[in-house]
């Protein structure tokens, strides 16, 4: 029977404590683990000379999908194609997911995923906002759909389920058949949760007792900046190692015989938010270190490839299997568990994980006949015409060049704030704009320009503020960008292979900012780079005031650039930097870089142009 959270849970935690039992399951919402549960069965040990009671099983887990459902690249019109020719989409691992089933025996299967499920592609945004599932009697969304026929039995929360807004993803919660899980998503109001902390699936075992599986969902803090128009004064999201040091005790004493954590954050440690919040990003294997008695965590939220990897319990001595299986559905995690009956108990023998390549193994039918109709109208909508462009443009050198195409985001983020400032307080004041290259393959054509184009340009769904900052701010922003570039010394040849992404800097966490000029000397130390800062032909003045056109996500303090958190912010909007990209090149009709590309930034060393 499937799980709808509204029996349980209500539109938060805070509406009753209790558990909901169903399909097997025990669903925790706020005060669950009070109650105690214990399974049938003998409930002796093997006698003397008995062979041990032994039994495996195997849970699979996704992460960070994305809004793949298809082997489909919206942005380009293609079958989807990297350099390692992965695929994508939840149709091959629902292929997967089959033959796993098949050779263990479905009852002998779990399935899970580790957040960032509903915002990523062109298919998961026409859901959320071109036909929104929130409408009255609006459409199920396609991952709902998808995950439910695969059968998942539970999904931790990601941060970008929170980008459409709560209602969005409240919907989203009622149309899945599985729990979403997230034990440190409170209320703000109560500290209590705000979805269900966990979920118990029972084992059906030949030899006596069930096997109690205790999924743990943990969620990003990093929430409650990144999203903090959307969440502010209605969640609070503390940090993992607090929050698993809190439930785990309670699922164990609960009857829980195997603990995993579903964890939408990476295991490296770090943060990309500074001293911002109190909470590390990437905590995953601090909380294997940290709080005994987890077997498992399926890692997720750093979009990297983990197919084993051991942290050893502080504690206990004892060893946690962690597995991240990349994104978009290219990999699938099996976590294998081999138990065994002791003292009258089951006790995890040994555990251990390996991860499938989704290219593989062909779609399932199965999923995409049921999404057939949903993929054929997002392909049609993005492929609307919007304008012409007059030459081609690319993104493939913006990453060390001022390129026409950034120039172009640039240019319309600088006219909307403008025109939103236009005849108030600070609307004669110089209007800057910072933007990323976020991907190295998106472009504009020479010729027809469709939505897909735009939109390639901005896959994000951040929106636009203006932040007040002054010349002295602007030199510091841009010294902490210029970070990105490796150090390179003068007279030698430059390989642009390895002239980025510095200390593993994201292209997106690299800002271009237009309205100035200024050099980036790469021979200099990080902090001593920018060169030349200008405005207007003469050097910027340290108290000069300008109007700073940024992301959300950027204002937030994603990335944890200097000065920008703190600004003072002049204007926000509420639609989609990419939607005005959309409607900029709509209302003109023609995009042309003769009108707005210009070269306000070089890289040099020693004074010399890198690239003359």
């Amino acid at each position: 029977m499937p799980l709808n959270r509204r029996t349980f849970l209500g539109r938060s935690a805070a509406a009753g404590a209790g558990v909901a039992v169903a399909g097997g399951a025990v669903v925790g919402s706020a005060g669950a683990a009070e109650a105690k549960g214990h399974g049938h069965g003998d409930g002796h040990g093997h006698g003397h000379g008995r062979p041990a009671k032994r039994y495996a099983f195997t849970v699979m887990g996704t992460t960070d999908l994305h809004g793949n459902v298809f082997n489909w690249d919206y942005f380009t019109d293609k079958e989807y194609d990297d350099s390692a020719h992965n695929d994508v989409g939840l149709a091959k691992i629902s292929t997967l997911v089959d033959r796993v089933r098949r050779e263990k025996g479905r009852r002998n299967t779990l399935l899970i995923d580790a957040g960032d499920t509903i915002q990523g592609t062109q298919l998961s945004y026409y859901y959320a906002k071109v036909d929104p599932i929130t409408a009255r009697r609006g459409p199920v969304h396609p991952m709902a759909r998808a995950m439910n026929a695969i059968g998942y039995d539970a999904a931790a929360l990601g941060n970008h389920e929170f980008n459409y807004g709560i209602p969005v993803l409240r919907k989203f919660e009622e149309q899945c058949d599985f729990p979403l899980l997230g034990a440190n998503a409170l209320d703000a109001r109560t500290l209590r949760p705000a979805f269900a902390p966990y979920v118990i699936k029972r084992m059906r075992t030949p030899c006596g007792r069930d096997v109690r599986v205790a999924v743990l969902g943990l969620t990003n803090p990093g929430i409650a900046i990144w999203d903090k128009a959307n969440v502010g004064g209605k969640m609070v999201f503390p940090g993992l190692e607090e929050q698993a040091a809190k439930w785990v005790p309670k699922l164990r004493s609960m009857g829980a015989d195997v603990v995993i954590v579903s964890a939408h954050s990476g295991s490296s440690g770090t943060s990309s938010w500074g001293d911002q919040l109190p909470y590390v990003e990437n905590a995953a294997a601090l909380v294997a270190e940290q709080v005994p008695g987890i077997d498992a965590i399926l890692v997720g939220h750093a979009h990297v490839e983990i197919a084993e990897h051991f942290v050893t319990n502080k504690e206990t001595g004892k060893r946690v299997v962690l597995s991240e299986p990349a994104k978009w559905g290219q990999r699938l995690t099996l976590f294998d568990f081999d138990l065994v009956w002791e003292r009258g108990r089951w006790t995890v023998e040994k555990a251990g994980s390996r991860v499938l390549n989704s290219n593989t193994v062909p779609e399932d039918r199965k999923v995409t006949s049921l999404l057939r109709s949903e993929h054929r109208k997002v392909v049609e909508y993005v492929n609307q015409v919007i304008g012409t462009s007059v030459v081609a443009m690319s993104t493939a050198a913006a990453p060390w060049k001022d390129e026409p195409i950034i120039d172009l985001i640039n240019q319309v983020q600088t006219e909307t704030v403008k025109a939103a400032l236009a005849g108030g307080e600070y609307g004669s004041l110089p209007v800057l704009s910072q933007a990323s290259c976020f991907s190295r393959a998106a472009g504009i054509p020479a010729g027809d320009v469709t939505i897909r184009d735009a939109a390639g340009l901005y896959p994000f769904e951040n929106t636009l503020e203006a932040r007040l900052l002054t010349g002295a701010q602007l030199k510091d922003y841009l010294e902490y960008s210029a970070r990105y570039y490796v150090r390179t010394p003068a007279g030698g040849p430059v390989d642009t292979a390895k002239l980025t992404n510095a200390d593993g800097i994201p292209d997106y966490n690299y800002d271009a900012v237009s309205g100035v000029s200024y050099d980036i000397d790469i021979a200099r130390p990080v902090g001593s780079r920018i060169v030349g800062l200008s405005f207007e032909g003469k050097a910027i003045d340290p108290a000069a005031r300008f109007v700073f056109a940024v992301n959300n996500y950027r204002a937030s303090g994603g990335g944890n650039f200097p000065h920008v958190p703190g600004a003072r912010q002049l204007w926000a909007d509420s639609d989609e930097i990419r939607n005005t990209i959309i409607g900029w090149v709509r209302e003109k009709g023609s995009v042309d870089p003769a009108v707005f590309a210009s070269v306000g930034w070089r890289l040099t060393r020693d004074g010399a142009p890198v690239f003359p």
